[in-house]
């Protein structure tokens, strides 16, 4: 443990001396391509999200991919995100979690989507694991980060954490109950919510390294995405955050942060960091909650 905390202060010196105050943030959709069975079609998702990126000037974002999707629909939709400049990762075939399979069982389905995966147009080697479980024993830990190692896989970590996924759900469950849904007042939910969220672990980072790091944003391929990721984009310039591509965000030497403790649930990078500098409590943003999202939500947007 003194060994890894040594290590982590001497990345974090580094850091410091290396880095400004710029904020900087990638954009990445997990899960893609998600179920679409509400508000929009797959297509329709596909070409707004890809529409609204390029209105709003985000060149690249990444979407890790979950090859079982892949059905003539899914291959096409990944097709629209490509043909537009942006990254197809791995995110497992069947988003499985670590905690619950041994690890030979979890590698064989990280190895059936990288056959999978890799035929798809504009995949590269990143690997996201699912709810960010990299494994709850040493053994499964380290066999996975020997597996991306072997062949030459990034691990696809996170900085900034939240449940947009819940409030999806919410809105698609108002959606189908005919509920009258305002998509201004959804819209301002959505991204008070995420900017909430992301000043949280901004400001965790900045306690535990002196600066903001580059941030990796943790979204999911879903109709709210698309409807409202431009609004997210605009809001987070105005507070003076940059989006950068995710190759960019993976530069910063939190990349190169390995941590010795097991976590069973992931709360991501920063996280990570700050639990190593002591902190056992708040390491989720309090948004990560069903009940509090739906009481915000009910507040916020239906009343």
């Amino acid at each position: 443990m003194l060994k890894v905390v040594l290590y982590s202060l001497t990345l974090f010196s580094f850091n410091i001396m290396a880095n400004t105050d710029v904020k900087e943030i990638a954009i990445t959709f997990d899960d893609a391509p998600r179920f679409a069975t509400g508000y929009f079609s797959g297509p329709q998702r596909a070409s707004t999200l890809v529409s609204s990126l390029k209105a709003h000037n985000v060149d690249q974002v990444a979407f890790f991919s979950v090859s079982n999707k892949l059905d003539k629909e899914g291959v096409a939709r990944l097709n629209t995100y490509a043909d537009a400049g942006h990254i197809i990762a791995n995110h497992t075939h069947s988003h499985p979690d670590f905690n619950k399979l041994t690890l030979n069982q979890y590698q064989r389905d990280f190895r059936v989507a990288h056959r999978a995966l890799s035929a798809i147009k504009g995949f590269e080697p990143y690997f996201r694991f699912p709810y960010l479980r990299e494994g709850n024993t040493i053994n499964k830990r380290d066999g996975m980060r020997r597996t991306l190692g072997q062949l030459n896989y990034t691990n696809a970590y996170i900085t900034l954490n939240n449940y947009d996924w819940y409030i999806e759900k919410l809105f698609q469950e108002a959606i189908k109950s005919n509920l009258n849904i305002d998509m201004t007042k959804m819209r301002d939910f959505y991204v008070n919510v995420m900017i909430e969220s992301i000043e949280y672990y901004d400001d965790m980072a900045i306690k535990y390294l002196g600066h903001s790091p580059k941030h990796v944003l943790l979204l999911h391929e879903m109709d709210i995405s698309a409807l409202f990721i431009g609004d997210l984009v605009n809001a987070l310039r105005r507070k003076g955050w940059k989006t950068i591509s995710m190759k960019q965000a993976y530069q910063d030497n939190l990349a190169k942060f390995n941590v010795d403790k097991i976590f069973k649930f992931n709360p991501g990078r920063v996280g990570e960091v700050a639990r190593i500098g002591g902190q056992k409590k708040g390491l989720w943003h309090k948004s990560l909650d069903e009940d509090y999202l739906s009481e915000r939500f009910n507040a916020e947007v239906l009343k």
